[in-house]
């Protein structure tokens, strides 16, 4: 009977030693998942978007994967660019991320969007969505 005991203990003691492990193993596995897309998605680059939006790079950043668009849309300085678009972007691209990247973001990846402005390089917006932006349902 002692050795059953002996043997439930040790299994509790594994398994919240493991738990701590398994933590530092997702955070390992989304940093290699986030860093073969950065790579592979890299490969098209750089991609016309519309007129006014080059997608210029795509990085891995830990556990971010993050995007980073060129605006070209002279003669509108920065500031008017950021006064007109931020919040329709917000709501766009926060929208689109959540739409189409919800295995990615349920495993605890973050999708970083960056724009810039093409011809200053200044940022222009950044919009960080992980999983709690989204606000999913349970499945």
């Amino acid at each position: 009977m002692g050795k059953i005991y002996l043997l439930i203990l040790i299994f509790s003691l594994t398994a919240a030693f493991g738990a701590g492990d398994m933590a530092e193993k997702i955070e390992i596995q989304n940093r290699n998942v986030v860093k073969a897309a950065a790579e592979e998605l890299s490969r098209e680059l750089p991609k016309r978007v519309d007129r006014f939006t080059e997608l210029v790079a795509i990085s891995a950043e830990g556990q971010t994967l993050a995007y980073t668009f060129e605006i070209d849309a002279a003669p509108k300085s920065d500031e008017t660019l950021i006064r007109e678009g931020a919040d329709r972007m917000k709501r766009n691209v926060t929208a689109g991320v959540c739409a189409t990247s919800r295995r990615f973001l349920q495993s605890g990846i973050t999708i970083s969007y960056r724009y810039v402005s093409a011809p200053t390089k200044r940022e222009l917006f950044r919009f960080d969505i992980d999983e709690s932006i989204c606000g999913y349902k349970p499945e």
